[in-house]
């Protein structure tokens, strides 16, 4: 399941790769067929699907990166002490609870008052 995940990740983030290519293939080629009067127009178009595809490459190739694996782990086990150190906390739940019982105190919660009305206060 978590393969094919990835896989479908990765042809999604090469369709727009594809789709902006194709489309910079196809106005390049209008521009140089039509050229003069015709060409000038397609600039800004050009340059916005230059920066789109850029963007998705750049998303493609990450993705491509993660499901390669990422960065190599500096011994086999780097990875296992890395994730067994991140569960180990000191963090003590009681305690915390405790803490904040204590800060609380006994009493009943204090009343607020209820909501005034907007405007002129009427005592």
């Amino acid at each position: 399941m978590r393969t094919s995940k990835n896989w479908f990740g990765l042809v999604g983030a090469a369709l727009p790769v594809l789709f902006c290519g194709g489309l910079l293939l196809y106005f390049s080629s209008v521009r140089a067929a039509y050229g003069g009067p015709n060409g000038n127009p397609l600039g800004p178009t050009m340059f916005g699907l230059g920066v789109f595809f850029l963007l998705a490459l750049l998303a493609f190739l990450m993705r491509l990166w993660k499901f390669a694996g990422g960065a190599p782990a500096s011994s086999p086990g780097a990875r296992a002490e890395a994730a067994a150190a991140a569960e180990s906390s000191d963090f003590d739940a009681d305690a915390a609870l405790a803490r904040y019982l204590a800060r609380r105190g006994d009493g009943p919660p204090a009343v607020r008052p209820p909501p005034g009305s907007f405007g002129r206060k009427n005592d």
